[in-house]
């Protein structure tokens, strides 16, 4: 695999969450599924804040730090693009997937709370936005710098 494959395949795995986003936006802001289905349940509100803001709050590190791990390291300059597409992947998971249920909870219950939480989570995606620079430098763990 070429680096410019595993470079799309980042990008449209980011630009389709941010897509997914947008999607669920459109679709309750245009009144197609009526806002706050849950929002008189205060302990489903509860469990779901707390379960995403401490997955934010965990997650949100642990990808910014994912590429400086030995493990990680180590397989990137094993395996390469393939490892890059795997970590690569992974770590826009780690942002998307969170973002993109935050946006949904806010709709859902209407707090926003939720819709922060989001926010914070799609500013983070411009740390890990998978430029070719990027790219090229994450493939270069191992080169000591000068």
């Amino acid at each position: 695999m070429t680096m410019k494959k595993t470079r799309t395949i980042l990008l449209t795995t980011l630009w389709g969450a941010l897509g997914l986003a947008l999607l669920i936006i459109v679709v309750y802001e245009t009144s197609i599924v009526e806002q706050g289905a849950l929002t008189g349940n205060v302990m489903a509100e509860y469990g779901t804040a707390v379960i995403l803001e401490l997955l934010a709050l965990v997650l949100i590190p642990l990808s910014f730090w994912l590429f400086k791990w030995k493990k990680v390291k180590d397989d990137m300059t094993r395996r390469k693009e393939g490892a890059l597409l795997t970590w690569g992947m992974v770590r826009l998971m780690m942002l998307c997937i969170p973002m993109v249920a935050s946006i949904l909870a806010y709709y859902l219950f209407v707090n926003p709370t939720f819709y922060y939480l989001a926010l914070i989570l799609a500013i983070c995606l411009f740390f890990v936005y998978p430029s070719a620079d990027r790219c090229a430098r994450e493939m270069e763990t191992d080169k000591p710098k000068e």
